[in-house]
């Protein structure tokens, strides 16, 4: 990708299948590999969980935390799922779509796909623009062109490695600013622990748990790991080097989702012990910060800004990313932001959500609703996932097993529940 891969992944890919370049795995290789997965996590550290996590804290206390739990679990599976198919086929979730599918049901479900890119972009530029506003005043619309303007800056003149290290400090600097924010406030721990685990749904929290649902498992995530994994790929037809490379990839994964479930779940307590029990109800980000300065101080208040500030970049950046690789593995390519179908798909999600915030009235309602449409295309993102890693036609010996099966199959069905229950409730409430 970018500068490094300038021919694309897959002659990259094909050079590093040489004898020469066979890698010698050592203790700290694994250090190697950290940074596909924490890409991953600011997926659902963006804009959107934040407006859906300090709903949810400041309306409903430490209740549903357990929704984090769960969704990130679900999300290891997913994600670790999803980065093998990359690994064991050279392929991403898009172009594994494009070769093994009809073209009518791919060509459905990739359309469905990029739209959630878009909407997902939408929550991180309009989150990245509130932040600026925040900072130094500047009204929304045009924090939004600027946000939009930096990030395809970033991403025409970076190589994805530069990208992934300014990925790495962003995260960096969110969880540090939620960590400082956590030792300004009384937290209830006990609760808060009984809550992780503990599934209660509350009168009134169907559509704020579905949007921490989308907020956290995201489809344009999954398309997106499939496709950077392949950075770390060496000798893609060596059997003992791949089962080594899945082994140091689920550690990056389930290290970087871990962060990403302290993250949110620190969003919800900081909510919780702030606004909820001083009875306050968050309508929008800005009333967040606001709120915070007289509540925790003025330090409290502009850490958050800054942090929000990042989280929108990073994010927007890898929202980018995703959509890049969704309209490249139509044509059968992978991502490559030198070529014009990888930088059409960058300019959809990106411009496409710029677009879309210009007609937007409410913009704390629309990152809420933004997290409930991938909510909605989710199901058919994993049920392409299911198909796709199940088949050995596809996978080879690395399809899944009876066991991966199943709980890919839970995940499905529990995903599928809770978006029939918000139609439900919409419909009927």
């Amino acid at each position: 990708m970018g500068k490094k891969f300038p021919i694309g992944l897959y002659n990259f890919l094909k050079d590093l299948k040489r004898k020469d370049h066979k890698p010698v795995f050592g203790a700290l290789d694994i250090f190697k590999y950290i940074g596909p997965g924490l890409l991953v996590t600011v997926g659902f550290i963006d804009p959107g969980n934040w407006a859906a996590n300090l709903a949810i804290g400041s309306n409903f206390g430490y209740t549903l935390l357990w929704v984090i739990t769960l969704s990130t679990i679900m999300l290891i599976i997913l994600q670790h799922n999803v980065a093998h198919l990359g690994i064991a086929t050279g392929l991403c979730l898009s172009e594994a779509a494009t070769i093994y599918l009809k073209p009518s049901i791919s060509k459905t479900i990739l359309s469905s796909a990029m739209l959630a890119s878009v909407s997902t972009s939408l929550a991180e530029i309009l989150g990245g623009a509130i932040a600026l506003n925040m900072l130094f005043r500047v009204p929304v619309k045009i924090g939004a062109v600027l946000v939009t303007l930096f990030v395809i800056f970033m991403l025409l003149s970076n190589s994805y490695n530069k990208i992934e290290k300014w990925i790495i400090g962003f995260v960096s600097i969110i969880g540090l600013s939620f960590l400082y924010e956590l030792f300004l406030v009384n937290v209830d721990w006990v609760a808060a622990g009984i809550s992780w685990v503990k599934p209660t749904i509350p009168d009134g929290s169907m559509l704020l748990l579905m949007s921490v649902l989308g907020a956290v498992v995201m489809p344009h995530n999954l398309f997106l790991h499939s496709e950077i994994i392949q950075s770390r790929q060496w000798n893609l037809q060596d059997g003992p080097v791949i089962k080594k490379q899945l082994k140091f990839e689920f550690a990056d994964t389930l290290f970087s989702m871990i962060v990403g479930w302290a993250i949110n779940s620190a969003m919800i307590i900081l909510a919780a012990a702030t606004f909820f029990y001083n009875n306050i109800k968050v309508d929008e980000l800005q009333q967040a910060k606001n709120l915070l300065s007289p509540l925790l101080g003025k330090s409290a208040s502009l850490i958050f800004a800054i942090a929000l500030l990042f989280s929108g970049i990073a994010s927007s950046i890898t929202s980018a990313i995703a959509g890049g690789s969704i309209v490249s593995g139509t044509y059968r390519e992978p991502y490559n932001i030198h070529d014009n179908h990888t930088r059409t798909g960058v300019v959809i999600s990106l411009l496409g959500a710029l677009i879309i915030i210009f007609f937007i009235g409410d913009p704390f309602k629309a990152l809420i609703l933004s997290q409930v449409f991938l909510s909605i295309q989710l199901p058919f993102t994993v049920a392409l996932q299911i198909y796709l890693t199940s088949s050995k036609k596809v996978m080879g010996k690395y399809a899944n097993g009876p066991y991966l099966i199943f709980s890919l199959s839970v995940i499905a069905i529990i995903v599928t529940f809770f978006n029939l229950k918000l139609v439900y409730d919409f419909l009927f409430h």
